[in-house]
């Protein structure tokens, strides 16, 4: 918008000096009019250029920057994954997560298929195959985590600001509640220092190819849900951000 506006009052003041010049200026003066039009010219093709870039420029820098946060949101979830798979619930707060990955352990566990006879009535029998879990041993939580930067998963790069984590539990079906969780955090907060109106629009963006709403977030308190409210790209593992290339 900004762009058409400069353009629109480029026009206008063209036909304005353009009028003024027929009509008031001597023509031993011109020479000192068509300098000062050729410097406006160039501030004009300036501001066109800095208008054109501006939202390229942006969206490069926003996804260098959410890619960073992703990553770290990514850690909490697989964080939060694992202390459900050893305790059925999800931490509630970000010691208790830290302290099991540094301290906890997980059942290492082994299914199996094992015949069974079952009696069908009348003397008859049939054998069927059922599957058996066997817990096998141990191993550290640490083991996942040992090369990720678990200890400062919860602080939002690029900020001062930490994610926001809150969990409870929703009826899946009638009387039966399962546990979920909710990590966020403020997309103004990753993006502030970039243009006010183009941060405006992404907090309103509600395109397949952006991060939707006011959060960048994984899982739900509203759904059974670990997945990130971001696009798919951002999950490539040899996904490359713009500025990269």
């Amino acid at each position: 918008m900004n762009l058409i506006l400069t353009i629109i009052a480029a026009v206008v003041v063209a036909i304005l000096l353009a009028f003024v010049i027929v009509k008031y200026i001597p023509l031993k003066l011109r020479w000192l009019v068509s300098i000062l039009l050729l410097l406006a010219a160039v501030f004009l093709v300036v501001k066109i250029y800095d208008g054109v870039m501006e939202p390229i420029k942006f969206n490069k820098e926003k996804k260098v920057r959410y890619a960073k946060v992703i990553e770290q949101l990514k850690i909490i979830r697989d964080a939060q994954i694992k202390f459900k798979d050893a305790k059925g619930v999800f931490a509630k707060d970000k010691s208790s997560l830290i302290n099991f990955i540094e301290n906890d352990s997980l059942v290492i566990t082994e299914t199996i298929n094992v015949e069974k006879e079952i009696t069908l009535g009348g003397g008859i029998t049939k054998k069927i195959s059922v599957k058996k879990i066997d817990t096998t041993g141990f191993e550290p939580a640490l083991k996942y985590f040992k090369d990720k930067p678990y200890k400062e998963m919860f602080s939002v790069p690029g900020t001062e600001k930490e994610f926001e984590m809150a969990t409870g539990e929703i009826e899946k079906i009638t009387g039966l509640f399962v546990p979920v969780f909710e990590v966020k955090t403020e997309k103004k907060e990753i993006l502030k220092g970039l243009p006010n109106h183009l941060i405006k629009q992404e907090l309103e963006a509600i395109e397949a190819d952006q991060i939707k709403g006011q959060f960048v977030s994984v899982g739900s308190l509203e759904d059974v849900s670990t997945g990130g409210n971001w696009p798919p790209f951002y999950d490539g593992k040899d996904e490359k951000t713009d500025s990269e290339e």
